[in-house]
This record gives structure tokens, sequence and C-alpha cells, in this order.
């Protein structure tokens, strides 16, 4: 299938041609066209077994798209829902995430305020069983997803294992249009300080802002934060509408430049602002890609707002969706885009690899120095710089193990079941006495987790066997593996701050959703405390902002 495969990406790789070569370049792209036409029809009747011809061509088709960069995708008929889903924010179904549960089951993780998952009675915890007549035993959350999703008005039987519930559960659930939320929560952080957490740039997403932004002004704020970590985008014009709100009419927000004349442009502002002089601060982190990126660094090189965190992700290229045959679509990598300063912040390098093919990160020695409107310097090729950088703890080992191994999801779902009311995500905290009952838990169940300090020590006793000083040094490994025993207790303990906040997190989601989750967080949040104090602080906020002399 190999060769099968490298003809497919023959018809898209190459360089850019002059005009005395397209003659022979359009001679080679239809012989390659009829080469593989010829090729999947002869293999469809001689080869040996009978071949899944549409399963092979989209391997084909996915192979060749592969070699270019990962956000060039064809989607099949068959897919297109998950490409509305992606630009617009909407798609039919229930309204719930859901992910695998212990290794061979599919869980609902956390329904969505007023969805259809949440006013039929369905709960975080509950165990999918099956979708009408089809047994969902062995399925993966992707073909669930596809049996709950469906079209508007159409409904089915779910029948659910709820834990604490001895026999199965039935719901009839009608599937909806689902609008996921682009601002899922936003209020006062402080007296003064508004704070809107801005996940995806969706359809209309700017009007999400704008009125958001609004009631906080009117609400007392001051000053604004808004949280793009975790953000990975979306459509480009949302990101010059958002930025319009903070920026005069007239504005260069960005400019693409690619093959074509269509795929070359340059977007402004063209509105008059909502607010030009209230100060701002961007939160970022490495999760912060693509139009979170121009929003950021577009407000940074006017010298706008401060960005805080960690350096974004680095994606500065732009995709274009065009239709194929079929009722299928390619979205394709189509320009790259390059923000007021003039640097463009891309920060992989795909189209020169090394030797084993891998797409290499920019070096920051081959990156160049820009300016912002102000004079500050900046830099391209590696995402966005934060102006004020916040380095977050590690999270311990223990912490991580029990999040995966769905040791803090089923207490959060037996709290619940214990606790079924609670009035406001400002009452809760997990107390010393819910922390003890936690900590019981775990080490009355089979809970078990990698402690590198112990896998270390196993790997140098080996090195040590191998070359002859294991048994001259016998006494000093046995002290020092008695020093680092596996000891609950003790990282229990230890990381109790960490787990009581990932516990936190877990149990509000079970009582206000993804909004109780993110106010939540917010209690415990670094980078948000630093945003609030430079916001509270004139003289340093203006100072980020001023080239240093």
């Amino acid at each position: 299938m190999k060769k099968l495969y490298t003809i497919l990406f023959l018809l898209i790789l190459g360089s850019p041609i002059s005009a005395q070569d397209t003659s022979d370049r359009n001679f080679e792209i239809g012989k390659s066209i009829d080469i593989f036409s010829a090729l999947v029809k002869d293999l469809d009747l001689y080869y040996v077994d009978t071949l899944e011809t549409k399963s092979v061509v989209r391997k084909g088709i996915d192979y060749m798209l592969g070699q270019l960069d990962p956000y060039t995708v064809f989607y099949s008929s068959e897919d297109m829902g998950d490409l509305k889903m992606m630009t617009t924010g909407k798609y039919a179904g229930i309204g719930s995430v859901i992910r695998m549960y212990q290794k061979d089951k599919v869980v609902i993780s956390e329904p969505y305020a007023n969805s259809p998952a949440a006013r039929s009675g369905l709960k975080a915890g509950d165990i999918l069983l099956q979708i009408d007549d089809i047994d969902l035993k062995g399925k993966t959350t992707t073909d669930v997803s596809s049996l709950l999703r469906g079209e508007p008005e159409t409904s089915f039987i779910l029948k659910v294992k709820r834990p604490g519930v001895e026999k199965p559960m039935t719901f009839k659930i009608t599937r909806e249009t689902i609008t996921t939320p682009a601002v899922p929560y936003y209020g006062l952080v402080s007296t003064d300080i508004g704070y809107i957490n801005f996940n995806s740039f969706t359809e209309n997403c700017s009007k999400d802002i704008r009125n958001a932004a609004i009631e906080l002004k009117n609400t007392g704020a001051k000053g604004l934060v808004i949280d793009l970590r975790n953000n990975g985008g979306g459509l480009l014009s949302e990101a010059v509408e958002i930025v319009n709100l903070f920026l005069p009419k007239g504005k260069l927000v960005l400019k693409t430049q690619g093959k074509t004349k269509q795929s070359s442009h340059e977007y402004l502002t063209t509105k008059e602002p909502l607010y030009l002089d209230i100060p701002l601060v961007v939160l970022v982190n490495g999760n912060t890609a693509s139009s979170s990126e121009i929003m950021a660094g577009t407000l940074q090189d006017y010298d706008r707002g401060v960005v805080v965190g960690s350096r974004t992700y680095g994606k500065g290229l732009v995709q274009s969706v065009r239709e194929m045959p079929y009722s299928s679509s390619m979205k394709l990598t189509t320009s790259k885009y390059y923000i007021p300063s003039g640097r463009c912040v891309q920060a992989i390098d795909y189209k020169n690899r090394d030797g084993m093919g891998r797409a290499t990160r920019i070096a920051d020695s081959l990156t160049h120095v820009f300016h912002t409107e102000a004079g500050r310097e900046v830099r391209d090729g590696g995402g966005i710089r934060p102006d004020v950088e916040v380095k977050l703890d590690t999270v311990a080992n223990i912490t991580a193990y029990l999040a995966v191994d769905d040791v803090v999801f089923d207490y959060a779902t037996e709290y619940y079941q214990k606790h079924p009311n609670l009035k406001s995500v400002s009452d809760f905290e997990i107390t010393d006495e819910d922390y003890a009952d936690f900590c019981e838990k775990v080490k009355n169940s089979d809970f078990k987790y990698d402690r590198q300090t112990e896998n270390a020590l196993e790997s140098l006793q080996k090195i040590a066997e191998f070359e002859g000083y294991l048994e001259s040094a016998k006494e000093e490994f046995e002290a020092l593996k008695n020093k680092l025993t596996h000891n609950v207790d003790f990282d229990l303990e230890q990381n109790k701050k960490d787990i009581k906040q990932i516990l936190s997190d877990e149990i509000i989601k079970r009582y206000f959703y993804q909004a109780g989750s993110v106010e939540q967080s917010l209690k415990y949040d670094p980078t948000l405390d630093k945003a609030i104090e430079i916001l509270h602080d004139d003289t340093l906020y203006k100072s980020i902002l001023t080239v240093k002399k």
C-alpha cells in the first residue's frame, strides 16, 4: 500500500512553478491521477483479498495530507458535522462530554447546562450501556459520539448504569442543535476587575465578548482580564471583530500571504471601538493558538494590553475550506499570517524536516526581532511570548494518576450523591474531613501509581549489576530503597493542596457545570492573581507597556 500512498502524495506536493513549467506540471498531475485511478481499479479487480476500497483510498488521502501539516484535513460527507462543529460551535446531539472509563466503558463526563442530557436527568458518572438496540460494550468514544449525534428532533432510548443504583436506568432523549458556549463564564474577580473566560472563536463569539465586557463595565469593572488559555482558535474574522472592540477603526490586525491572490489579504478594524482606554490583561499558555494568538499578539503589538502567562503554541498558518466532490470538503493551509509588527508566530517548520521526516521547531536563535508600536522588542517564530511570564508548579505524579485513573472522578460522583444540594461555588470547599474520607478510600482501593524515583533506582540497579558494582554497593542500594519506598500516606499529605484543587473542580462540575468549574478554578490561579496585581497598580501596568530606557 505504500506505493499507493506515495502516488497520492505526489498529487499535491511540489515547488512553486513558473509560467513555462505550467504545461509540464499539468501533464504530470494528469499522469499521476491516471496512474492512481488505474492502480485502484486493478487492486479492486486482481488483489488476492477483497479490498475495502473506500477505506484504502481514505488512508491514502490521509497519508498524503499528513506529509504537509496537521491542519490540512479531508472531510468526507460523513465527517462534515465535525467541520461544522469546528467553525460554528454547533452540532445536533444531546449536549454532553463523554470519555472512556475504566479502559473499556464510555461514561458521561459532563452534561452541558440546559442541554437535552441535563434536562433528561443524565448525570456525570453514568456509564452508557445501550443506545436503542445497539450494545455499547467495547465501543470507543468516537463510536458512541456518532451514535449520540443525529438530526435535530430525532429521539432514541439510552440505557445507563448509575453508580449506587442497582438496576440500569432508561432515558428517552430528543436530539437538539447544541451550541457550545464561547464564553462559558464571566464575572468580577475583585471589586473592580472583570474576568472573561473565552474558549473558542466560533460564529458570533465577538458578540458574546462584547456583551460580557459591557455588563462587567456596568457592574464596576475598571480593568478587564480576557482568558485565552487553552483557546485553540477558530474563525479569523471573529478575532478581527474582538480586537476591534479595543482598537480604533482603521488599524491593521493582520496580513495573510499565500500562493494565490485570494489567500493574500489585509484585515483592518472597520468599526468604532467599544473601550479604547480600559486597561487589559490577556492570559495565555502553551495551548493558546491560532486566532487566539492573533488577538493576543495584535493587542501586544499596539501596546494595548499586557500579555501574562506562558509562551503560546505558535500557529501562524491560515486554513480555508474547499468543497470536494460528493459533498466532501478539504480544510487546507492556504497562507501564513503576519500581525501588525510584521512577525509571523509560526513555531513549527513543516516544509524543512529532519532526517526522520519530522517537522522541527524553529530555534530561538533563528528568530528575528520586531517592535511594537511603542518600540518594545518582540520576536517571531515561536508563538507569543508573554510580557509577564508566570511559571506554574509541576503536578506531582500521584496527583496526575489520581485524575487519570478515575479515582477523583469516582469520588466526585459519590460526593454528589451524598450532598445533592449546594448553594453556590463561593460557599464550597473540600474540608479536612472530606479529604480524610477521600484518602481513606484511596488507601482501601487498588490504586497504584508509578514513582519516578523508584523507577530510576531500579534502572540504576540493573546498570550497576551489569557493570559489576551491585554487590559492593548492596547496603547503599538497600538504604536508598527504604527511603524511597512507595508511601501513599506521605504522598497524599505532601500533595494535599493540589489534590484538593482537582477534587474541588470535579465536584463543582456536578452542580454548576462548566461555568462553575471555571469559577472554582479561579480561587487558586496564580496567573490570574498576577493579572489582578498588574491591573491594580497603574504604574506597573504602564511600565510594562513602555520601552525600557
